[in-house]
């Protein structure tokens, strides 16, 4: 019987730049953004701390791996051109539509991009920087599309995708973190989640301009 060809080495590294790349959410979802050290986060792999700078060259690149992974834009932007280049005949407006509703049913259910974002957000840092100039690649992949769509007309866009974006995330944490109602709307139960939905399809369907 032929003997198998040896595939220890390889396939150890795969795995331990795994478990690697999972620790960082496990310590994200239990200790915060602040408990991201490399002691933290080789202990919860139950590895040598020096096989991060062998794998990763460094923590940050470690985290900045995981949270690349993890994104909700920088995952949505890698299928985003053949979708647009597929659907030119049709309004850029559904595919915005999908992204926004899709973009508040990711983010709820996901406890470790909620901490992600409040890191973002709390203080400077190039972990960060790199991951938002990331999601900007969503930006110049759709923006050229809807701006044929929207030519003559005095919409911007830009801004209403901004304060829509930053809306769903501060709805999102802001449920997350308080007890609270917002504007009397419950959006710890469906039926409030639904009318948040719903206003981002008026919004956008009053923006357009469309029927």
């Amino acid at each position: 019987m032929a003997r198998k060809t040896y595939q220890g080495e390889k396939n150890d590294k795969s795995r331990t730049m795994n478990k690697l790349i999972q620790s960082v959410g496990i310590v994200l979802e239990k200790k915060g953004y602040t408990g991201l050290t490399i002691a933290n986060i080789a202990s919860t792999a139950g590895v040598d701390r020096k096989l991060i700078s062998v794998y990763f060259g460094s923590v940050e690149n470690l985290i900045e791996t995981y949270i690349k992974g993890k994104d909700y834009w920088v995952e949505a932007t890698a299928a985003a051109e053949q979708t647009l280049a597929n659907s030119k005949d049709e309004s850029t407006r559904h595919f915005l539509e999908n992204l926004l509703l899709e973009q508040i049913h990711y983010f709820a259910l996901n406890d470790e991009m909620q901490k992600v974002v409040l890191w973002q957000i709390s203080e400077k840092s190039d972990i960060m920087s790199h991951v938002t100039q990331s999601r900007e690649k969503m930006s110049s992949l759709f923006f050229p599309y809807s701006d044929k769509e929207l030519a003559g007309k005095n919409v911007d866009l830009r801004a209403v995708s901004s304060l829509l974006v930053a809306g769903i995330y501060y709805l999102v944490l802001h449920t997350k973190m308080t007890d609270s109602t917002f504007c009397e709307i419950d959006l710890t139960t469906e039926e409030g989640m639904n009318r948040i939905k719903e206003a981002v399809k008026f919004i956008l369907k009053q923006t357009y301009g469309a029927e």
